[in-house]
């Protein structure tokens, strides 16, 4: 099929620092999809970037392990053409995400009182043939009743009990805070009291609309929206603990998870596109727009919050997320830890985005 008009051609000595990049780092992450691809194909995104195409560079990847840095960047330039993602407002935007990292215990305990949940059985997921009539469209998750599916208890119902009971604490936390933002990470690794270390990824959500807390606090005049960082957000929360619940509560969706192994603790958890995101090199994506395992050259250079320089680095499409809506709108995966999340947590700048497109799309284009 026709390329979607969201892709303008270029070639690879357009992109700023194309050759002082590591590609063969971002061929490590790449690698990774080209080894789930036989189990699982990726779908297509509506941009037209069709998952066969990739089929050629995902065989050789599985036959190369460890290529020198050159030798990565011929395999991209052999088997991809550049195209400029048009924005659909000026400039694409990247943000940041991680890992987190806490202490938690496998049990409630007089300083472990915050939990996180694993998905209920009366969640269920719920579409346009099991949607009732005058249900939101959005939802995409609903709970099961004798009657007909309604609305999941949101944030703050859920906090208040209404899942007191039902035995699905996976593990609780110190601090009702640090929990949230594992709700807006998506996953964490858990430094458990036993010794353990432990990961939670996500499962389900109760399905509300996700509301910030940076917006929100924008909006009521405590925070300028051009200060909102998580940092920012953190130390107002530390400062106003009688006001945790207002704000949170307003944010009506809610994070179920599941228990995941540490595999490999050089990486992160494994995402949506199901392979262990790579730290600088895994980037969430739209996924209604682009096809998972999708190379992109980002180029942020107002971005050094990583390595103290400009943000110029080939990526690769291995995540999504609700609020990652657009066909040049990125999520960085910094890695995990307190380190990793100061650097996502401030992560909010202009790019553009370059998708490395298979080369049998274009009809044999050429560099």
């Amino acid at each position: 099929m026709p390329l979607s008009s969201a892709f303008g051609i270029k070639s690879f000595s357009d992109l700023p620092g194309w050759g002082e990049d590591d590609h063969a780092a971002a061929f490590a992450a790449f690698r990774r999809s080209a080894f789930h691809t036989p189990i699982k194909s990726y779908r297509t995104g509506s941009l037209g970037v069709d998952f066969n195409a990739f089929a050629d560079a995902y065989a050789e990847a599985r036959a190369v392990s460890a290529p020198s840095r050159s030798e990565a960047r011929s395999f991209f330039e052999r088997h991809f053409v550049p195209m400029l993602v048009k924005a659909e407002n000026g400039a694409g935007l990247v943000t940041g995400f991680y890992e987190p990292e806490v202490e938690a215990s496998p049990v409630r305990t007089e300083r472990f009182t915050v939990p996180l949940l694993t998905r209920p059985a009366d969640l269920i997921d719920i579409d346009d043939g099991n949607r009732p009539a005058g249900m939101d469209a959005y939802l995409a998750f609903a709970r099961r009743t004798d009657d007909a599916p309604v609305e999941y208890f949101d944030r703050g119902e859920i906090e208040r009990g209404a899942l007191a009971g039902r035995n699905l604490e996976i593990a609780w936390l110190a601090e009702k805070v640090d929990a949230f933002f594992i709700h807006v990470q998506g996953a964490a690794r858990l430094k458990m009291t036993d010794g353990r270390l432990a990961r939670v990824t996500y499962a389900a959500k109760s399905g509300q609309r996700f509301t910030g807390p940076g917006k929100i606090l924008s909006d009521l005049g405590e925070i300028p929206l051009a200060k909102v960082t998580m940092q920012s957000i953190r130390a107002w929360f530390k400062a106003h603990p009688d006001r945790v619940d207002e704000i949170l509560w307003r944010n009506r969706s809610y994070i179920f998870f599941r228990e995941a192994a540490v595999d490999d603790a050089s990486l992160g958890p494994i995402a949506a596109a199901k392979v262990p995101l790579t730290p600088g090199r895994s980037v969430a994506v739209d996924r209604l727009l682009h096809t998972f395992g999708t190379p992109f050259y980002i180029d942020a250079p107002t971005l050094t919050a990583f390595d103290e320089k400009p943000f110029r680095r080939l990526m690769i499409a291995q995540d999504t997320g609700s609020a990652i809506t657009g066909a040049a709108r990125g999520d960085l995966f910094a890695g995990w830890g307190d380190a990793a999340g100061e650097i996502a947590g401030v992560v909010r700048n202009a790019a553009d985005f370059h998708a490395l497109l298979p080369r049998a799309l274009l009809h044999g284009a050429t560099r």
